[in-house]
């Protein structure tokens, strides 16, 4: 694990949801590729944030908003990344300075692919998991 960087660890062929695009797709679009996150691109295919599960539904439904006159935009948060040839190390950094458990990777300015907790998990050696894990739980 030395040597390997932030595109060794992702899953690539990331699906971007565009920005002008409503949250009731994005709910589709994560059902069927089975997904908690999707990052937001605008038209220029530029990463403009990230969207979950969990924003759709405390940032829009639960504030009584309709997913189908929201658009990813208007949500777009988390505008965190790593290039690809960062360190593993460092993209764990990353996700742990910005309690986050999704990081897009990009590359020539275009995403990639994003290291999720599964990558992690399939990954990093057990304690090298463990501390990750505490250190992004303990404060959430």
């Amino acid at each position: 694990m030395n040597g390997d960087t932030a595109k060794d660890l992702m899953s690539a062929g990331c699906q971007c949801i565009q920005a002008e695009e409503t949250l009731d797709r994005a709910a589709q679009l994560m059902r069927e590729m089975n997904v908690g996150a999707l990052p937001i691109c605008g038209s220029d295919d530029r990463l403009k944030g990230i969207i979950t599960d969990r924003d759709i539904i405390v940032k829009c439904i639960a504030e009584g908003r309709d997913p189908a006159r929201t658009t990813a935009g208007e949500l777009a948060t988390g505008l965190v990344w790593v290039p690809a040839e960062a360190s593993v190390e460092e993209a764990l950094s990353k996700m742990e300075q910005n309690q986050i458990k999704r990081l897009p990777v990009i590359e020539n300015g275009r995403i990639v692919g994003m290291i999720s907790e599964a990558d992690l998990a399939k990954n990093l050696p057990d304690d090298k998991l463990a501390d990750f894990v505490h250190r992004v739980y303990a404060r959430a």
